[in-house]
């Protein structure tokens, strides 16, 4: 590895790993207080909000930032690049006007839903949120296409611990307790904040035309929609059982399960910090030195997310209940099967958040998009038929399954696209293992007895 090559991942990596553990720790910590100061009604009721603006997050993300970060990482020329980034912010702007529309169609439709009355206020405050959210979003994409990442942990980090802050003022000094509506409008008001310093840390990079540029909307469009229908699918694997669990039975069931799966998106930090400074490195790579390249990359990567995570899991399947009354209290003890098939599902997640990455960045998100929304379908037939009869467990083995399956048809098509060898990242986790093994034991025989 070049020394130029290994200051980017070193430094990109500890930002970025830096930015995904503070996000993890003051969502937890939230999460921590809420659960506690929340009954299993109201907590639902949250959980369905957060689980809607989530998604709504994920697929701003997918329509602008991979667009945004392969086109600036292909195209060096200023000029170019101003064109891009005002075609790119005004395609914000209008995705923000259209999630507009649709949460005010949500207010009025939740009704049928999850009857839930709280909801369509929390939705209506939440337009707020998003319009703060575009600068924040925004300026974190062009600061990754200029493979800068401290700004993005910084405005990552004041608007988590500004909320995080709140939260924690209301649960320890405040008698009135926590109020659904008033933490929805300190979200958007954390996200404002956010978004200033996002601002302030691209400066060096707010460069843009005065003209937009039809050809470039179009161009973004096209390679945006396959990236969004991406992350719907995704979406669909990661939420819909909570959102179609919260429609059959209820808020209530949507509490328990969804401190199974907080616990479980806490092995996923590694996988969410490589995932990000692979995607501009792939497509360079794929640009300059071909598919050997991106293969390689790919299985190491996966390989290094195996390598941090499998302990955790098995760690959290060993003794789930010590890390349900540490999580959630003696409330949520009746979640020990739930967390143990949530950490297996956990697994898969490196597999598919890779693929997705790879795919998009050698230019190929409609493969990626066909086999990801073919896995959420999969996925909300299996929540479909078997919550009914079986409730929690059946909303999270239909997760499991639908990941496995999906997986599972990745790894064959990387084998086509890449000739990548579905056994070398399990092989490159535990070489790593093995150098660790070796590395502790000749440095305690080297301490004098």
């Amino acid at each position: 590895m070049k020394k130029g090559d290994k200051s980017y991942w070193l430094k990109s990596g500890a930002f970025t790993m830096m930015d995904r553990l503070s996000l993890q720790i003051f969502r937890f910590g939230s999460f921590y207080l809420l659960v506690r100061g929340l009954d299993k009604e109201e907590f639902g009721i949250w959980t369905l909000f957060l689980v809607v603006c989530s998604i709504f997050e994920v697929l701003r993300q997918g329509f602008i930032q991979h667009a945004l970060v392969r086109a600036l990482s292909l195209h060096e020329e200023t000029d170019i690049r101003k064109l891009i980034n005002t075609a790119s912010l005004f395609l914000n702007f209008i995705f923000g006007i259209v999630i507009s529309l649709i949460l005010v169609l949500l207010s009025w439709a939740q009704g049928f839903i999850w009857d839930a009355a709280q909801l369509s206020e929390l939705f209506l405050i939440y337009i707020l949120t998003s319009f703060c959210l575009i600068p924040f979003f925004h300026f974190q994409f062009m600061q990754q296409a200029h493979l800068k990442f401290h700004g993005i942990f910084l405005s990552t980090f004041v608007r988590h611990a500004f909320f995080f802050g709140y939260v924690i003022y209301t649960y320890f000094f405040r008698d009135t307790g926590f109020n659904l509506v008033e933490l929805a409008y300190f979200q958007a008001i954390a996200a404002a904040l956010g978004g200033v310093v996002s601002v302030i840390m691209s400066i060096p990079y707010l460069k843009f035309s005065r003209k937009l540029d039809g050809a470039w909307v179009i161009k973004l469009i096209n390679f945006g929609v396959f990236v969004t229908g991406t992350n719907l699918g995704m979406i669909l694997l990661k939420f819909m059982d909570q959102i179609i669990l919260g429609a059959i039975t209820g808020p209530s069931a949507v509490a328990g399960y969804s401190t199974s799966v907080r616990i479980g998106n806490l092995v996923e930090v590694p996988t969410q910090s490589i995932a990000a400074i692979v995607f501009p490195q792939s497509a360079r790579k794929h640009e300059k030195q071909g598919k050997d390249a991106v293969k390689v990359l790919f299985e190491k990567s996966v390989g290094v997310i195996l390598a941090i995570i499998i302990p955790g899991v098995l760690l959290v399947w060993l003794f789930p209940e010590y890390f349900l009354r540490f999580v959630a209290g003696e409330r949520y003890i009746d979640q020990v099967p739930i967390l143990r098939i949530v950490m297996l599902s956990s697994l898969f997640v490196p597999f598919s958040r890779q693929f997705s990455t790879i795919m998009d960045a050698i230019g190929k998100p409609k493969l990626n998009f066909m086999l990801t929304l073919g896995g959420a379908i999969l996925n909300v037939i299996l929540l479909l038929i078997f919550i009914p009869p079986f409730g929690e467990v059946g909303a999270a083995f239909s997760t499991l399954g639908a990941y496995a399956i999906m997986v599972t048809v990745s790894l064959v098509l990387l084998g086509k696209e890449l000739m990548v060898n579905p056994l070398m990242p399990i092989s490159f986790a535990f070489k790593l293992y093995r150098k660790g093994f070796f590395l502790i034991w000749n440095k305690l025989a080297r301490i004098p007895s």
